[in-house]
């Protein structure tokens, strides 16, 4: 079976493309040309275009290879990307997808168990602020913030390790364990 070549000439440069590859390559470059219509310079805008394929597509073939074909051409349009005429969006901005906030223990750099810090996270403050007003609250209840302190241990989940985060001390360590010895202990006595 002979493959059949489509020669195609973009601003002077002669190349040889797959019929599946041409087919792209006009759709490609009529909606440019559709995107450029009404722009006084479309004609010098569509040659530069047809050069930068050009020359994306040579980068990518090897020197023994005949035609272009999708798997050079698709990325060579990606890196271009598409035509949009001057002073126009190329798509509305899609809203940042906002993650819910969970409030939960943040063991990486924890003193105790990670309780401020994961509150600090939730509330979107600095966690010296929370640790200052934890120790304020346990002398102002007489040392009962240090009960709601080891409920709040025992209730939050742990926020998941993050790569490349600071290490675990050894006290959020021991905390940890026992946080999850009492959650088995629990687990068992209502299992």
């Amino acid at each position: 079976m002979q493959r059949i070549y489509i020669t195609a000439r973009l601003n002077g440069v002669n190349l040889q493309f797959d019929e599946a590859a041409y087919v792209r390559l006009e759709s490609y470059l009529a909606e440019a040309e559709r995107a450029l219509d009404g722009n006084p310079d479309r004609a010098e805008n569509l040659a530069d275009l047809e050069q930068a394929i050009a020359d994306q597509c040579r980068q990518r073939m090897r020197a023994d290879q005949v035609a272009v074909t999708l798997r050079h051409l698709g990325p060579a349009l990606e890196e271009i990307g598409p035509v949009q005429a001057p002073g126009v969006d190329s798509a509305p901005e899609q809203p940042a997808r906002v993650e819910p906030r969970r409030l939960e223990q943040v063991s990486e750099g924890a003193l105790i168990s990670g309780v401020c810090l994961g509150i600090a996270r939730y509330l979107q403050v600095d966690v010296t602020l929370v640790r200052v007003i934890a120790v304020l609250l346990l002398f102002v209840s007489g040392g009962a913030m240090i009960v709601v302190y080891l409920i709040l241990m025992l209730l939050l989940p742990y926020a998941p390790a993050e790569a490349g985060g600071a290490p675990i001390g050894k006290l959020p360590t021991k905390s940890r364990e026992f946080v999850e010895f009492v959650r088995s202990k629990f687990s068992v006595a209502t299992g």
